[in-house]
C-alpha cells in the first residue's frame, strides 16, 4: 500500500484515532485537545464543518486547524510524514507490512463488516448503522516481565530520579533499550523506561538525557491514570493528586498514596472514575506550581465539590514545580509533608471549626448582637416613636408607631382605608416623615378627596360652623355641584386643598393599581426613598389581601398563601429598613355580626402571627355581655349596627371602638373613636373615653 493510498484509509478514522490518545469532551464528537487541554466544558477538538472533509478545529488557546496526520505531528512532534502515517496505523491497528490488502471500492458507502479478516483494513465511513466492534485490546503483561528484568540497565537514570530499585520493582517499573514511543510498526526507538498504566497500556520516558520536552515521554494503548484503581481500594492514607507518573511514584517513594493524571487534560477521567468509585481517603490536590497546573487545581476542586467529596489543596512541592523535581532537590522535606498529610489536615480542619466557632458567636448567638442591640439603643434616643395623631391610642401603642408590621382590619364601610390615611396625614403634617401609600383598591384621586373632604369638616368644627357646609368626597370631585355652591362653601374647598397643599402632599406619594402592585415594587420604593432623602418612609398598604403574588412561584398558590407570603414579605421590609408598615386587611363574612377577635381577620394565619400590632375596628358595644342570651345578643347587636349606619347616613358621629387585640412590645387595650363617614374623618371621643 502507497502513502497516497494509506493516507486515505487514515483520514475519515480520526475519531478513531482521538479515542485511543486522549479523552472525549460532555459533547458527543468532541475531544480535549493534548495541544491546550480545552475541551473539558465544551467546544474540543472536532471536525470542522468550515474546512477540508476530514479538517478537524480547536476552539481553545492553540487554535489548531487541520487533519488527523497534522495533528498526531503537533501532538507527539512527529516531525515527518512516514513517521505520522507509522504512528497513525500503529493506533488503527493497520499492517504496513501488509501490501496486499484489500479496502472496499467504494469506502463511503459500503458498510464495514465486523470480521476478524478485514477488522483492520476497511474505511470508516460516517454513514455507517452498525455499531463498530471495539477491536480487542493487545496484553502487554509478557512485555512488561522482559522489561523488568532488565530494570538495572535504569539504574543510573533511576537514581538521578530520587527513585529506589525496591519502588521501581514495586511499581513493576522496567526498561527497553528499543522502546518504541509510538506503538509497534513504527521506526522510531528510544531508550525507555517502561512505566505500566494498566494490562492494555504503558508510559515510556524517554532515559537519554538530550531527549527534548517534546521527546520525553510516549503512550502506548489507551489512557489510563496512573494508580488510580490500586489507591481507591487500597488507600490507607490522604490520596495526593499529582500530574505525571513520575510525580506519582515520587510520593510513593517517600511513603505517601497517589494517583497520577499523565495529563491536565485527563481530569474528566478522573472525575468519571471516583463517581463509579468514591475513594475512602480524601484527596489531595497537588498539581505543578505553575499557571496551567494551579487553573487545573481550581477546575478540579471545583468539579470535587460538586460531588461533595472531602478534597484539600495544599503545596507540598515548596519552590520546586512537582512532585519529583522536589524529591531530587530536598527529600528530607517532601517525605516529612507526606508523611504528616493526615496532620496537616487535622490542623487545617481545627482552624476551619475554630474559625467557624468565632463566626457562629459572632452571627448567632445574643452576646454577638450585644454591641449592635447597645448601638441601636443609644440610635433610638434621635429616632423616638412616630405619633399617630391620636393622643390615647399612642399611650396603648406605648407612645406611636416603631419599627414593625401594624395590621388594621374591620368589616366593610367601617372606615379602616379612612384612619390609616388620617394617620399617615396628621403623620406628614406634624414631622419630616414621608408616606407612601399603596393603594390597590382606590384610586389616587379618590383618596386625595377623602382627605380633603376630612379637612373641610375640620375647618367648620373649629368655626363653629354648620356642619352642612362640609364636603363629602363625591361633593369634592363632582364639578357640577361646585357650581352651585355658595362663597362660603368654595371658600372652605379652597382652603382645605391649599392646606393639604402646603402641610401634607409634598410628603405623600399614592401608588394606585389593580392586581399589580407587589411586595418587590414596595420595596423598592422603601429603597429609593431612603436614598434619595436619606430615612425610610412609613407604608400604608391598602389592602393586604389584594397585593400581587410574590413571584411566578406563587401566581398558582391559594389565596391564603398568597397572603401569608406576601405579609411575611412586609414583615422583612419593615426589619430591612427599620420602619413602620400600616397594613388595611378585610374581614371573614362570619364576623359582620361578631366582636372582632384575632380570627376575624381574612386569611388571617400569617397576618396574626407575622404582626407586631394587630388592630380591630367595630360599632362600640358589639362585645359581648356575660350571661347575655344569645337570641337577645344577636337582636341587640342587629339593632346596634343598624342605629349606628343611619347616624352616618344623617352625617352624625358613629361611635367606633378601635381595640388592640395583640401587641407585641406593649400591652392591649381599647380606644372609642367618633367616626364622620360621611367626610371621613376620625377623633377620640374623650368623654367616652373617661
Amino acid at each position: 500500500m502507497d502513502y497516497k493510498d494509506l493516507r486515505a484509509e487514515i483520514l475519515p478514522r480520526w475519531e478513531e484515532i482521538l479515542q485511543r490518545i486522549t479523552t472525549p469532551a460532555k459533547k458527543q464528537g468532541e475531544y480535549i485537545c493534548l495541544l491546550c487541554g480545552h475541551g473539558a466544558h465544551g467546544d474540543g477538538l472536532k471536525l470542522n464543518p468550515k474546512s477540508t472533509k476530514y479538517g478537524l478545529k480547536c476552539f481553545g488557546a492553540c487554535g489548531f486547524s487541520g487533519d488527523i496526520l497534522e495533528y498526531l505531528k503537533q501532538a507527539e512532534n512527529l516531525d515527518s510524514f512516514p513517521e505520522q502515517l507509522e504512528r497513525a496505523s500503529s493506533l488503527l491497528g493497520i499492517s504496513l507490512e501488509d501490501n496486499t490488502q484489500q479496502r472496499p471500492s467504494k469506502p463511503r458507502t459500503e458498510k464495514r463488516e465486523a470480521t476478524a479478516s478485514n477488522m483492520n483494513t476497511t474505511t470508516y465511513t460516517p454513514t455507517q448503522t452498525q455499531p463498530e466492534p471495539e477491536p480487542e485490546k493487545k496484553n502487554y503483561m509478557p512485555y512488561f516481565k522482559k522489561c523488568s528484568e532488565r530494570l538495572e540497565e535504569v539504574a543510573d537514570y533511576l537514581s538521578t530520579r530520587g527513585i529506589s530499585q525496591a519502588t521501581a520493582r514495586r511499581q513493576k517499573l522496567g526498561y527497553d533499550p528499543e522502546a518504541r514511543p509510538y506503538g509497534e510498526g513504527n521506526r522510531t526507538r528510544w531508550k525507555g523506561l517502561i512505566i505500566p498504566t494498566s494490562e492494555h497500556s504503558y508510559i515510556i520516558r524517554n532515559t537519554d538525557p538530550t531527549a527534548t520536552e517534546k521527546t520525553r515521554y510516549g503512550k502506548v494503548g489507551e489512557v489510563q491514570l496512573y494508580h488510580l484503581d490500586t489507591a481507591i481500594r487500597k488507600a490507607k492514607q490522604p490520596i495526593v493528586i499529582v500530574e505525571g507518573e513520575l510525580d506519582a511514584i515520587s510520593i510513593l517513594e517517600v511513603g505517601g498514596e497517589a494517583v497520577g493524571l499523565g495529563s491536565t487534560s485527563n481530569i474528566n477521567k478522573l472525575i468519571e472514575a471516583l463517581k463509579e468509585k468514591k475513594p475512602t481517603q480524601p484527596l489531595i490536590i497537588a498539581l505543578d506550581n505553575d499557571a496551567p497546573g494551579r487553573k487545573a487545581s481550581e477546575e478540579l476542586s471545583q468539579q470535587l465539590t460538586e460531588l461533595k467529596l472531602p478534597f484539600y489543596m495544599m503545596n507540598l512541592y515548596g519552590e520546586a514545580k512537582d512532585a519529583n523535581e522536589a524529591l531530587q532537590k530536598d527529600r528530607d522535606t517532601l517525605t516529612y509533608k507526606v508523611q504528616h498529610i493526615a496532620d496537616t489536615i487535622r490542623e487545617e480542619e481545627e482552624r476551619k471549626l475554630e474559625a467557624e466557632r468565632k463566626e457562629y458567636l459572632r452571627k448567632e448567638t445574643a452576646y454577638g448582637h450585644l454591641q449592635e442591640f447597645i448601638n441601636g439603643v443609644q440610635a433610638s434616643v434621635n429616632t423616638p416613636a412616630v405619633s399617630t395623631g391620636y393622643k390615647l391610642t399612642d399611650d396603648i401603642l406605648d407612645g406611636g408607631l416603631y419599627e414593625g408590621l401594624y395590621c388594621i382590619g374591620a368589616i366593610t364601610s367601617l372606615g379602616k382605608t379612612t384612619l390609616a390615611l388620617q394617620i399617615g396625614d396628621q403623620i406628614a403634617s406634624k414631622t419630616n416623615k414621608r408616606i407612601l401609600i399603596f393603594s390597590l383598591e382606590m384610586s389616587r384621586a379618590e383618596l386625595m378627596s377623602k382627605s380633603l373632604s376630612r379637612l373641610s369638616l375640620m375647618q367648620v368644627l373649629k368655626e363653629g360652623k354648620d356642619t352642612k357646609l362640609a364636603k363629602t368626597a363625591r361633593g369634592i370631585t363632582d364639578g357640577d355641584r361646585y357650581t352651585r355652591y355658595s362663597e362660603e362653601e368654595r371658600s372652605i374647598i379652597c382652603r382645605a386643598i391649599e392646606e393639604y397643599g402646603n402641610n401634607y402632599a409634598k410628603k405623600i406619594c399614592i401608588y394606585e393599581g389593580i392586581g399589580d402592585i407587589g411586595v418587590q415594587k414596595i420595596r423598592e420604593e422603601v429603597d429609593r426613598v431612603k436614598r434619595l432623602f436619606g430615612e425610610a418612609p412609613i407604608v400604608i398598604v391598602d389592602y393586604l389581601q389584594i397585593l400581587a403574588p410574590y413571584n411566578n412561584e406563587y401566581i398558582r398558590a391559594s389565596d391564603k398563601q398568597i397572603t401569608d407570603k406576601n405579609v411575611m414579605e412586609l414583615k422583612l421590609i419593615s426589619r430591612d429598613y427599620k420602619t413602620t408598615i400600616i397594613g388595611i386587611s378585610s374581614f371573614n363574612r362570619d364576623n359582620y355580626t361578631a366582636p372582632v377577635n384575632l380570627t376575624s381577620f381574612k386569611e388571617s394565619g400569617a397576618i396574626e402571627y407575622s404582626s407586631d400590632v394587630l388592630i380591630g375596628l367595630q360599632f362600640a358595644g358589639m362585645d359581648y355581655e356575660e350571661g347575655e342570651p344569645q337570641t337577645q345578643r344577636d337582636k341587640r347587636i342587629r339593632k346596634l349596627i343598624k342605629d349606628q349606619e343611619a347616624k352616618g347616613r344623617a352625617g352624625q358621629a358613629q361611635t367606633i371602638q378601635l381595640k388592640v387585640l395583640k401587641n407585641r412590645y406593649g400591652c392591649k387595650g381599647d380606644v372609642i373613636l367618633s367616626f364622620y363617614p360621611m367626610f371621613n374623618y376620625f377623633e377620640e371621643n374623650i368623654e367616652k373615653n373617661v
